[in-house]
């Protein structure tokens, strides 16, 4: 291949795999192969730098902001890090910084795999927080990183104007929490910390953010206004005396007492609370970092060491099956014990069987093991040339290894699951979506209550729910006389909740609250539903032909008969509580934006139902009408870029009762004066 192929083959594949690692979150390749590639194609382009193209990755500092956000402009760039790979690149820039600077300090911190914000203060109080983009624009998450426990709201020094920046990372110990849910409810697991603290950081609900429990560490400072600083060192005591958490560093001097400290982080990266992808060296001196500065993507003064990834040889002993909440089920590779990056491994996921089919993996295999983002244990290949023979290849079973009913592989990805509605393994998921608000909402019967009537032994399927007595919930913790009636009320009042709610609360895959109503209102009863074939289901709206093999596969399954039997035994009603839908709306979408002052928002939704119509979250060229109450925002202006009619809420209402809407309201007024916008900003 020639230079120019080569360079543009390099191009092409890593802005594919800076797109999938910087704005989808799904990285496709390990940084370690990332980064040499790289390497290779900044060699090629010294050596032809006529053939550099602006679409090169490395004139870029990182990948693009996010269109969901508001951009934010750094006022002080967030500069990206030279990599190096070895102990003699750590000498070479030690030699440079020598002849540059003459007697230099370096700062030595372990470099923690995150996501990098720069967080601002006026007057001490945060304003405002922002990703890091492509070094220069940003994506504004100021909601989410206000629920970062870490990151301190006020500050004791009241500088007019104070940015720091930090690396936002989720701790270790909530990572494998978060993936164990993600596993036990049939979820794609997040390959590395940094993978699930980009991903929750970049939630449109600050409340999803929150649970993830991110944590923060600022490593510098990037704009202190009515304060100067001598050193690195100096500007770090300052910030942990504002009530940051800080990076730890070291200031040495020599290159080999750089290398050893390098050699320590290494080996003693298991002790830390965040995933740490290599070790960062900077001149601890600011005004010697003004003498050299920096490239146009980074700076001279300092590098980041990149560790090789750790992998190891172990032999397959065997393949189990696990299976999760939602039915999933999921291969384990079990291993001879191997110490890999600080722990002793004994099985690695498979993820599912196109993974095992792809990389023909067999018990009694020797396989090369590493850790993702040091932390997942995952199988990199086989040693075909080891392989013993009378190996053969592996296949899921045909039927849950649990409850005995059929599996079948999704018919839109590569999950298989088991059909069975009353598998024990998924009892607890299954039971808990059964009682929830929007289901069947019995009341006191949450979670924990659920999880005690499982370990007792007082419920099996979710029709067992109607056969309990007073005394069966008084045993449980926490559960006395009081409680236990009401719950026992509860469970008798949701016998009327009605076919519109069951059917959600059966949990069949893809029927979702609004398929359960449309699908009770076509058919009006169970029975009718169960004699339905695929024609009549797919010809109803909102029920494709996915949704209507997923509800074919539930009816005529030998579980889901015992358990709808036994529900009728406990006088669950069958039949539909909601009146037929009118034709008023028929063929129309509604979209809801702002705040409603006449109605509810549920209210308005379930009005707009009634009456045939479709109520949507999204304003798009099929949307028929924006209804919009006090303060819309970006709904409101895409309804007025594609020129859908709005609503005000009298005009929804005449159009509830029989009338035209009328003429269509003026479009969105601009701020009042010294109001300012939030994408002005």
């Amino acid at each position: 291949m020639d230079y120019k192929s080569e360079m543009a083959a390099l191009r092409q594949t890593l802005n594919e795999a800076g797109y999938r690692y910087y704005v989808l979150d799904d990285p496709t390749m390990s940084d370690y192969d990332y980064d040499h590639m790289l390497r290779r194609l900044e060699e090629l382009e010294a050596e032809h730098p006529e053939e550099i193209t602006p679409d090169s990755p490395t004139q870029r500092v990182g990948g693009a902001a996010l269109e969901s956000f508001q951009q934010v402009e750094h006022p002080v760039p967030l500069e990206s890090l030279q990599d190096v790979f070895s102990p003699e690149e750590v000498d070479d820039f030690a030699q440079r910084m020598g002849e540059a600077l003459g007697d230099v300090q370096y700062s030595v911190e372990p470099k923690v795999d995150g996501l990098s914000v720069a967080l601002e203060y006026r007057d001490g109080v945060f304003l405002r927080g922002a990703t890091r983009g492509d070094g220069r624009v940003g994506e504004d998450v100021t909601e989410n990183l206000r629920t970062v426990q870490s990151i301190p709201m006020v500050l004791p020094d009241k500088l007019p104007r104070l940015i720091v920046r930090g690396e936002v990372f989720m701790p270790k110990n909530v990572f494998h929490k978060l993936n164990r849910q993600r596993e036990e409810n049939g979820e794609a697991l997040f390959a590395n910390p940094r993978n699930a603290a980009a991903g929750s950081l970049r939630q449109l609900d600050p409340k999803i953010c929150a649970k993830r429990l991110l944590d923060i560490r600022v490593f510098n400072l990037q704009l202190a206004e009515g304060r100067t600083f001598s050193t690195h060192g100096e500007t770090i005591d300052y910030l942990k005396s504002q009530g940051f958490q800080t990076i730890p560093h070291k200031v040495l001097r020599e290159a080999a007492e750089v290398n050893a400290e390098i050699v320590r982080l290494g080996d003693s990266r298991e002790e830390l609370p965040f995933d740490m992808d290599g070790a960062v060296v900077k001149v601890d001196n600011l005004s010697d970092r003004a003498v050299v500065g920096s490239t146009a993507k980074c700076p001279r003064w300092a590098i980041a060491y990149k560790y090789p990834p750790e992998r190891k040889p172990s032999r397959v002993t065997d393949i189990v099956v696990q299976v999760g909440r939602t039915g999933v089920l999921t291969p384990k590779v079990v291993v001879e014990p191997v110490r890999l990056a600080g722990t002793t491994v004994t099985n690695a996921t498979l993820h599912n069987q196109d993974f095992i089919d792809e990389k023909d993996i067999r018990i009694g295999d020797t396989v090369v093991l590493q850790k993702a983002g040091e932390i997942i244990p995952e199988v990199v290949e086989v040693l075909k040339d080891l392989r013993p023979e009378g190996t053969v290849p592996y296949h899921l079973p045909a039927v849950c290894p649990v409850c005995g009913a059929p599996v079948e592989r999704d018919l839109d990805g590569a999950a298989v699951r088991c059909t069975g509605a009353e598998c024990p393994a998924q009892l607890h998921r299954n039971l808990t979506h059964f009682a929830s608000r929007d289901a069947m909402d019995i009341d006191g019967m949450g979670p924990a209550v659920m999880r005690q009537l499982i370990d007792a032994g007082l419920v099996k399927t979710a029709a067992d729910l109607y056969f309990l007595t007073e005394q069966d919930l008084a045993g449980l913790e926490r559960m006395g006389k009081k409680s236990a009636q009401n719950a026992v009320d509860a469970i008798a009042a949701s016998r009327e909740r009605g076919l519109e709610r069951l059917l959600y609360a059966l949990g069949i895959r893809q029927v979702g609250e609004k398929a359960g109503k449309v699908l009770a209102a076509h058919f009006r009863t169970f029975d009718a539903l169960a004699q339905a074939g695929l024609e009549e289901l797919t010809a109803i709206g909102d029920v494709g032909p996915t949704t209507a093999a997923y509800i074919r596969e539930w009816v005529a399954s030998p579980q889901s008969q015992h358990l709808i039997r036994r529900l009728k035994e406990a006088g669950v009603s069958m039949e539909a509580v909601q009146q037929p839908a009118g034709e008023r709306f028929r063929g129309m979408t509604f979209v809801l934006t702002g705040t409603l002052s006449r109605f509810k928002r549920d209210e308005a939704t379930a009005l707009i139902e009634a009456q045939g119509g479709k109520a949507s979250g999204s304003v798009s060229k099929k949307t028929t009408y924006v209804v919009a109450g006090e303060n819309a925002g970006s709904k409101l202006r895409k309804a007025n870029e594609l020129s859908i009619p709005v609503l005000t809420e009298d005009q929804f209402a005449a159009m509830l009762a029989g009338e035209e809407p009328g003429d269509r309201p003026p479009e969105e007024k601009p701020p009042e004066d010294g109001q300012l916008r939030f994408d002005q900003f």
